[in-house]
């Protein structure tokens, strides 16, 4: 078996093994939908759907990360980073096929699973229990953007900060500061200042 071959079934198998974290699939049903899913490899800094276009995918991060941004008045605004065995997409374009008012570029040299719109479709009408499934992950995405939401309201911005910095700690590495500031609704000053005391504490 080749080394592509190998690194193939790796990347399927994280797929169903993140799969599994989000909603009830089985080992079965997965393999059904193998033949309509597609690896797309990405160079860090690529737009890979830039605002007006039209999401066609549905995509799972296997190795890098994609950062979801919209472009405000005051500058790019960071929605999401998603990173590996994260879903990530332009939600209302994919599902209303109208133009994206949000943007997807690369973070970093970035592989993902892609199911296409098409082949969404093509899956529910062929593929028994994928529509419930579909149904289900649309559901849990939902979920995490409004828990995401309601933990913003909660904390304030030391909390918030101290909140996901234990949580994500090796992004400090990986993400820009602006970025992670945007992200996580701080001012790049404040952001600073917090990271300072981090690092003192």
């Amino acid at each position: 078996m080749s080394k592509t071959t190998n690194n193939t079934k790796t990347y399927y198998d994280q797929c169903f093994s993140s799969l599994q974290k989000l909603i009830d699939i089985t080992h079965e049903q997965f393999k059904l939908l193998v033949p309509l899913l597609e690896i797309r490899r990405f160079e860090k800094r690529k737009l890979i759907l830039a605002e007006g276009d039209i999401e066609n995918y549905v995509n799972m991060v296997m190795e890098g990360m994609i950062r979801k941004f919209v472009n405000t008045k005051k500058g790019e605004v960071t929605l999401q980073l998603a990173t590996e065995g994260h879903l990530v997409q332009s939600e209302i374009s994919f599902h209303t096929r109208h133009a994206s008012e949000v943007a997807l570029d690369t973070m970093e040299p970035t592989i993902l699973i892609s199911l296409s719109h098409e082949r969404l479709h093509e899956a529910f009408e062929k593929i028994p229990g994928t529509e419930e499934l579909g149904r289900s992950i649309v559901t849990q995405m939902f979920i995490k953007k409004d828990n995401r939401y309601f933990n913003q309201l909660k904390l304030n911005t030391r909390e918030r900060f101290l909140e996901y910095m234990q949580t994500h700690p090796h992004m400090l590495q990986r993400v820009p500061q602006k970025i992670l500031a945007s992200y996580l609704n701080i001012k790049p000053e404040t952001f600073s200042r917090l990271k300072h005391l981090i690092k003192r504490s």
